[in-house]
């Protein structure tokens, strides 16, 4: 809200051919935000959300936190049985979804709670599209919760407050030039919390998201994107299509053990000036320790130091 008041007309989200700018990504977001607060919707609920990737799914993502609530993301191409299983666990009061998808996905029509499709609130009074005041809304309330795999095979919810994303994305803004985050691209499923870095982080400092489907998705291009955060697997695969643009600065790495080979390859085959490489369970809000590879300086055979404001502990079998 408090870019959007700096830079109303900047773009803030790019998808396909569409564009909105600050102010009307804000807009939108503050609509779905009292329409929520209509619904009874307050600090530490939480809102599931199932939406292709699209301008509607950022709208809604952002229209949950200004309501106070935590977002639960439900990825629309995961299998019915855990999708089912994951609305049912994380007991939200109310879904978002699109008109498309409910006819795909049986399991919104038996849900006990109000489902709403994002196309009936695009538009709203003027009071609904201005910013939201949200009574006791602190920041140990909850921001979102995201499903793991779980160490029992069956899905696991983690619950992640506002303070603990507002200090990855303190360290972010410190971190990273905003000539590198101008324009971040936002190519990871909302169900892994990678994605919480490629579309908060720009957005808190007047960068462009700039929305595909998936990073390795033929006819997607990526020309003009000046960041990628995504996993070594993925990267490698935008390398064998030689469809790294001259456009990116940095590319950030995490989810998967980074080999020397990747790091070479990516200086050698692309105009990237450095690496990144973070690591990190969700437990601890994306990632937790990174170390930065410049050109000049090469691969770095460890992950890194702590984030800003934590600590890390290096322990041996005894926990000593």
């Amino acid at each position: 809200a408090a870019q959007a008041a700096r830079t109303p007309e900047a773009v803030a989200l790019v998808h396909e051919d569409r564009a909105l700018s600050y102010a009307e990504l804000n807009r939108r977001a503050n609509v779905v935000a009292h329409r929520l607060i209509g619904l009874g919707v307050k600090p530490d609920d939480r809102v599931a959300i199932c939406a292709e990737r699209s301008v509607e799914m950022v709208v809604a993502l952002l229209g949950v936190l200004k309501a106070g609530g935590g977002y639960v993301p439900l990825d629309p191409t995961y299998p019915q049985e855990r999708l089912a299983y994951m609305l049912e666990d994380s007991a939200p009061v109310a879904v978002l979804t699109q008109s498309a998808l409910r006819s795909t996905q049986p399991w919104l029509t038996t849900a006990s709670v109000p489902v709403v499709c994002l196309e009936e609130w695009v538009s709203g009074s003027a009071e609904e599209e201005a910013n939201p005041q949200v009574p006791g809304l602190t920041s140990d309330r909850l921001a979102y919760v995201i499903y793991t795999s779980g160490s029992t095979g069956r899905p696991k919810g983690v619950m992640i407050e506002h303070a603990s994303t507002v200090n990855l994305l303190a360290w972010a803004e410190a971190s990273f030039t905003r000539s590198e985050l101008a324009q971040t691209l936002l190519s990871t499923s909302v169900n892994f919390d990678l994605a919480v870095f490629e579309l908060f982080v720009p957005l808190s400092v007047g960068g462009t998201v700039r929305l595909v489907r998936n990073l390795v998705t033929p006819g997607w291009s990526l020309e003009g994107t000046t960041l990628v955060n995504t996993v070594p697997s993925a990267i490698a695969a935008v390398l064998d299509a030689g469809e790294v643009p001259a456009t990116v600065e940095t590319v950030n790495l995490a989810g998967e053990a980074l080999k020397r080979e990747l790091v070479e390859r990516i200086f050698a085959t692309s105009g990237v000036g450095a690496v990144a490489n973070l690591y990190g369970p969700s437990e601890t809000t994306t990632y937790s320790t990174w170390v930065r590879m410049p050109r000049a300086g090469g691969f770095v055979a460890h992950i890194g130091r702590p984030i800003a404001n934590t600590r890390i502990y290096i322990l041996d079998a005894h926990g000593a």
